[in-house]
């Protein structure tokens, strides 16, 4: 069965509870299944190397899971506007992949959660799709025909799924959030499943 991966970071646990609702939206195509995982921590300075799988949540992901994947969604916390460290590096070190292009034609997405609304969730999904451009995917949004686009009052943007987490780092997200996450899956897979029956 194809399978649509969701790959993301998350500190706090908001934006693995989005790819949690992403991947719901990917099953919910039929013969599309999600393949979740995540990458690693990165610091500065590294003094212990990271065990080989996580200690919860997804396993890191492999560059085979890219080669085997029909579709891709990337899903990062802000970081000043911007994706986190961990997902930077980690797409940072797929020049083989670019190379040999093989993500070139898989429908492509991206996800994010903020602290505030005005925390640079819109941004920091833009400058996530920019790789993905670069290695030849399909940029997939969410469309305004979906009714929570809107109606939200927190997070969801045609340019991806997204969460506002609040001050208090509130990792569950809103209805219409976990809705317009779900939507984003489904599209992903859909595309997927239309490029390459």
């Amino acid at each position: 069965m194809p399978e649509i991966l969701v790959l993301y970071y998350s500190r706090g646990g908001s934006v693995a509870r989005l790819a949690r609702q992403i991947a719901r939206g990917v099953g919910e195509v039929a013969g599309m299944q999600a393949r979740l995982r995540s990458v690693p921590p990165v610091a500065p300075v590294t003094q212990t190397a990271q065990p080989p799988e996580p200690e919860d949540g997804a396993p890191y992901v492999e560059k085979s899971d890219l080669a085997e994947c029909a579709g891709l969604l990337l899903g990062s916390p802000t970081r000043f506007g911007n994706m986190a460290a961990p997902m930077k590096h980690f797409l940072d070190t797929l020049g083989a992949e670019w190379a040999s292009g093989t993500l070139v034609g898989k429908p492509a997405a991206a996800f994010t959660s903020t602290a505030t609304m005005h925390g640079g969730q819109e941004s920091t999904l833009l400058t996530m799709l920019v790789p993905l451009l670069h290695h030849g995917c399909v940029i997939a949004g969410i469309p305004f025909t979906e009714p929570a686009l809107n109606t939200t009052r927190s997070g969801g943007t045609p340019y991806g799924a997204s969460h506002v987490a609040g001050l208090d780092d509130a990792p569950e997200p809103s209805d219409d959030e976990a809705r317009l996450a779900r939507a984003l899956g489904r599209r992903v897979a859909d595309l997927a499943r239309r490029l390459h029956p």
